[in-house]
């Protein structure tokens, strides 16, 4: 296995890439890296196939853009990296952000696209129930009740707290303008771009998954007509860490298909 670096649009990413054969772009979630999917590389790639794993920008050794980027911005971001790398027709997979990402980019780029493997993907920004409703409005409170300068200091820690409730600790663990960038990623719904997915998709779903709720999965399976849907019992949001050999082999079993 073999890392590099490059520069696209003036940052310097870092990237990982192994093997020989049909290439397999893996796309890490959010607070992830090319090191969290190593052992994935190592099984697909000595199975014939050419894994190459990217750290987004703000993201394991890539450095940080100089302001918010959208999904979309990473989807571009994404185009440059894959023409420097000469791919075409290959196969991606996202995992969780790396899914709002894929999404995104094979609606952009569907022509680049051989298969698509979406794992415990984000992206649906779900109405909120009574008790999200309830920590709005607790939220709106605060926001009144820090107001004063002598209690200013203590607002970001009764938000991370918010957050938490809500269960965005990726939101709570940014810092600066990666904070800046989650925000607007989670304001936006993927839902309406699903239909628009013509590629052959996987989408592989952790049973215990607490991040994205597996009734996602199901949505993902209904919108996306040429789909398959996996359920990996007692995994939750992190198969590539919990089970390696168990999502590589149904991830083989995809690509192999194709």
């Amino acid at each position: 296995m073999e890392e590099k670096t490059l520069f696209i649009n003036n940052l310097e990413a870092n990237f990982k890439i192994a093997g020989q054969g049909p290439a397999v772009l893996i796309l890490h979630g959010w607070g992830g890296s090319s090191d969290s999917w190593i052992k994935i590389q190592e099984i697909l790639s000595e199975k014939g196939y050419k894994i190459i794993c990217p750290d987004f920008p703000g993201f394991g050794k890539s450095k940080t853009p100089n302001e918010a980027w959208s999904v979309a911005d990473y989807a571009r971001w994404l185009n440059r990296f894959i023409e420097s790398q000469k791919l075409d027709n290959f196969f991606i997979l996202g995992h969780s952000f790396g899914g709002r990402v894929a999404i995104k980019f094979v609606v952009m780029f569907p022509e680049k696209i051989k298969g698509l493997i979406l794992c415990d993907s984000a992206g649906i920004k779900h109405k909120p129930d009574l008790k999200t409703k309830i920590i709005f409005e607790l939220s709106r409170i605060g926001n009144m009740v820090f107001t004063p300068r002598l209690l200013t200091r203590f607002k970001d820690t009764a938000r991370n707290i918010f957050y938490i409730f809500l269960r965005r600790k990726d939101y709570v663990k940014a810092n600066g303008i990666m904070k800046e960038i989650i925000k607007k990623v989670l304001e936006e719904d993927l839902l309406p771009y699903l239909a628009k997915i013509k590629t052959k998709t996987l989408i592989v779903w952790g049973a215990k998954d607490k991040m994205v709720p597996i009734r996602d999965a199901y949505i993902f399976k209904e919108r996306i007509k040429n789909s398959k849907l996996e359920i990996l019992p007692g995994i939750g949001h992190s198969p590539h860490l919990e089970n390696p050999e168990q999502l590589s082999k149904i991830i083989l079993d995809f690509l192999n298909r194709l």
